[in-house]
């Protein structure tokens, strides 16, 4: 029987049900699609499920990264189920969730928790969660140099399922235990039995990291070398564990969700939309918005300055939305296009000059068309009678035209640059979010489109 994805992989009525049923039809069910079942409920109620399950069903649940809170279902469980549980997760995901526990929960589950599970437990714990050491698994494959293909493929059966993954085995020197070859599963698989395991390894050095290696430097690894897991290693050249795929990629999926919301003028949300509280979201959005408006008052600053210009010629006041909002939208591409090349290492901050002399003709030119439009729709405007500008109606297209290949070179130069003020200073580039450049790029177009109304103006409507 062929299976289809579907939204619902149980019936609706079972969700409002018994919790007895409901985790019998979830043990049929695979652990993926479980979690997402259990994210539609209520955290007490997804316990219960959790709670009524055989407790290897509950485990290979847990061990799934699409489990929204799996901390708080944790701390609604049995203490003594609590800790089965956890004793039993893959090494990274226990740790991920036990850095989610309350402080008086993990002071009860830790004694509880086998000594060696416990002391590499604490030894997770000292990294960063963002870093490699956080997010590798001491659960891997390791061999010396000097055993045979068929010693490590038994070793592999023997040992695989107490393994989070088989498919990188690492290969040290047999005397001082230091990382020399990593080798794929296909190549032990399709390899002499008899042959020594290093000869069948691949022949380059081994692509390995740090444990505090940025998560975004594992994944570039990752991707630029077509690996399925990275080695950890210590300063000594000792494997610590493996960073795979798949945590990778569930790592990475965060990182851009909160890049979007930075980008966005958000603070970054911890919980999925639909299960953040009230009082949290406003919270994540009100200290952006206030920011932002308290900079948009300079706007009305330099209006107040320019008064007097208004009030001689207050036909300038209709093109100021076309000119804030094209400024704002330059300098927003600049600064999407610069921190997505940024995150995937395409430039660096060496190349900021670079990126200087690309942004000021492309803002130039970019602004020019704009300018050109603008010239154009009040010229059309003036001749077909729709609206009367005056008698000094060229001199009017002309400070708008050059007003807006001002503003919008302007805008992408900010833009383009300000990731790299950013980065420089240690922050996060995706700080430089899209409304903050617009904020930005609004108060000084102000400046610029009065300055060049003043001169352009000056003695005829000035």
């Amino acid at each position: 029987m062929t299976f289809f994805a579907t939204n619902s992989v149980v019936p609706e009525s079972l969700l409002e049900g018994d919790p007895k049923e409901l985790a019998r039809a979830l043990v049929a069910c695979r652990p993926v699609d479980a979690a997402e079942v259990l994210n539609r409920l209520d955290g007490d109620a997804a316990a219960h499920v959790l709670q009524a399950m055989p407790t290897p069903a509950a485990i290979q649940i847990l061990n799934e990264a699409h489990l929204d809170q799996p901390a708080g279902l944790v701390e609604r469980l049995p203490v003594d189920l609590a800790s089965a549980i956890l004793a039993s997760l893959h090494s990274d995901r226990r740790a991920d969730i036990f850095r989610e526990l309350t402080k008086r929960t993990q002071r009860l589950l830790l004694p509880r928790l086998a000594s060696p599970i416990g002391e590499t437990l604490e030894h997770l714990l000292r990294y960063p969660p963002q870093s490699a050491g956080g997010l590798m698994t001491i659960d891997f494959v390791s061999v010396p140099a000097d055993w045979t293909v068929e010693q490590t493929l038994k070793h592999v059966h023997d040992a695989g399922r107490s393994r989070e993954t088989v498919y990188t085995v690492c290969i040290v020197d047999p005397q001082t235990k230091q990382l020399i070859k990593v080798c794929g599963l296909w190549r032990l698989v399709t390899g002499d039995p008899k042959a020594s395991i290093a000869s069948v390894a691949w022949p380059y050095d081994p692509i390995a990291v740090p444990p505090l290696t940025d998560r975004e430097e594992v994944a570039r690894l990752l991707s630029k070398y077509n690996l399925l897991a990275v080695p950890v290693v210590a300063e000594d050249g000792h494997v610590l564990g493996i960073v795979t795929v798949d945590d990778v990629i569930d790592a990475i999926i965060a990182e851009g969700t909160e890049d979007v919301q930075k980008l966005g003028g958000v603070e970054a949300l911890d919980e999925p939309y639909m299960k953040i509280d009230f009082f949290t979201l406003i919270r994540k959005r009100a200290g952006w918005l206030c920011a932002l408006f308290l900079s948009e008052m300079l706007t009305a600053s330099a209006m107040q300055y320019y008064q007097t210009e208004l009030e001689k010629a207050i036909v300038l006041t209709l093109f100021i939305p076309l000119i804030m909002s094209s400024g704002g939208n330059s300098g927003s591409q600049a600064t999407s296009l610069i921190i997505r090349s940024l995150a995937l290492r395409e430039i660096g901050l060496k190349d900021w000059w670079r990126i200087a002399a690309r942004e000021l003709p492309a803002g130039l030119v970019l602004g020019a068309i704009l300018g050109v439009i603008g010239i154009v729709r009040i010229a059309l405007w003036q001749k077909a009678g729709f609206y009367d500008y005056g008698g000094y109606w060229p001199l009017i297209a002309l400070t708008v035209g050059l007003a807006l290949t001002a503003i919008v070179t302007f805008g992408s130069l900010t833009g383009s640059m300000l990731p790299f003020i950013l980065k420089k200073l240690g922050f996060d580039p995706a700080t430089a979010s899209a409304p903050f450049v617009a904020t930005l790029v609004d108060v000084t177009g102000l400046v610029i489109y009065f300055t060049v109304a003043y001169v352009v103006l000056r003695g005829t409507l000035l």
